[in-house]
């Protein structure tokens, strides 16, 4: 049986899909398992969500320094799946912290300028592959042997048309991939954390608000403050806080907002890490002019089972939801 028949005959019969958001945090490790079946028409699940503390010590800022804990707390993780699925049939996405990834836009005529060929679209990807490297390595200080970098052609058209740069140190991807391995998990797929969490964050809005409608979404991480402004599904503005740039973060969320009329902001992440600049919800929505609302995955899509972890209901399952719905949506 052909890949392509394989998967028409799953779509036909409805089969769902199921995908894992590992989210490895420096006190918990968080596991959300979701479910996504095409026909006879789109429905997605939360099948499973489990908290995890890790060990004292378990974690240096961005680095694994236990190995051994954070394996352990990823067995324990998985442990009581449901029947559907097992660790070895997931598509399992983890990710790597924010402060640990270095993102850029680099013009594509530049990059295929720098290759010796044309920005037409007549070239291969890895054509351009070693300009790209270059300069991914300049940007980082490190030597591409020392970097694990993804890459893509953003949609547009010339001469606007920018390649996407991901990248990271290499042992802060292989550190999370050997723990995953040794608990029995292989994962199909790595993301950064505000990525990861702002696509949780879209998939509420999706939910409650008309696709027209303007909203702001707000991440809480442990490297600070992330923002995006999106009208009619796309991106018009993004912020990240503490920055040159803003006085405070209230500075950054004006500017964020920028006389946008949003119609809600949905908050996810660490909340309680707000308290150590003096902000509270209250004061985000002081501040945007809309009304605000902590990501609740538990009120957004149906539950498959009776559910007791109280992350179904916390804005800090953001990443991992956003992981898990990348492996069922993309």
């Amino acid at each position: 049986m052909t890949v392509k028949k394989f998967w028409l005959d799953v779509l036909q019969e409805g089969a769902p899909r199921f995908a894992a958001g590992i989210d490895v945090g420096s006190q918990n490790v968080r596991l959300v398992i979701v479910s996504h079946r095409a026909l006879p028409e789109p429905l997605l699940k939360i099948e499973y969500v489990r908290t995890v503390p890790l060990a004292p010590g378990a974690m240096a800022g961005n680095e694994i320094v236990d190995r051994v804990a954070v394996t352990r707390a990823l067995r324990e993780a998985f442990d009581g799946l449901p029947r559907a699925c097992t660790a070895q049939t997931l598509c399992c996405a983890m990710a790597v912290p924010s402060s640990a990834m270095m993102f850029a836009a680099v013009p594509l005529a530049l990059l295929t300028a720098k290759s010796g060929c044309a920005d037409d679209g007549g070239f291969e990807l890895s054509d351009i592959e070693p300009a790209v490297m270059t300069e991914i390595e300049g940007m980082t200080g490190l030597e591409r042997h020392a970097l694990a970098v993804d890459w893509f052609i953003a949609d547009g058209l010339a001469p606007v048309r920018s390649v996407i740069i991901a990248a990271t140190a290499r042992p802060h991807l292989e550190a999370r991939m050997e723990c995953a391995a040794a608990a029995g998990i292989s994962l199909t797929a790595v993301d950064g954390e505000p990525q990861a969490a702002l696509r949780a964050l879209r998939y509420a809005a999706r939910c409650e608000l008309d696709s027209n409608e303007p909203f702001i979404a707000v991440w809480i991480g442990t490297d600070g403050v992330y923002g995006w402004r999106i009208c009619e599904e796309e991106l018009e503005h993004d912020m990240r806080y503490p920055a040159p740039e803003h006085s405070d973060l209230a500075d950054a969320l004006r500017d964020l907002a920028d006389g946008c009329a949003a119609r809600c902001a949905f908050v996810g992440g660490e909340i309680d890490l707000l308290e150590g600049v003096g902000f509270s919800i209250a004061d985000i929505a002081d501040v945007l002019g809309c009304p605000v609302r902590p990501l609740d995955i538990g009120a957004l899509d149906n539950v498959a089972r009776p559910l007791t972890d109280a992350l179904l209901h916390e804005p800090d399952s953001a990443v991992a939801f956003g992981l898990a719905l990348r492996g069922v949506c993309e």
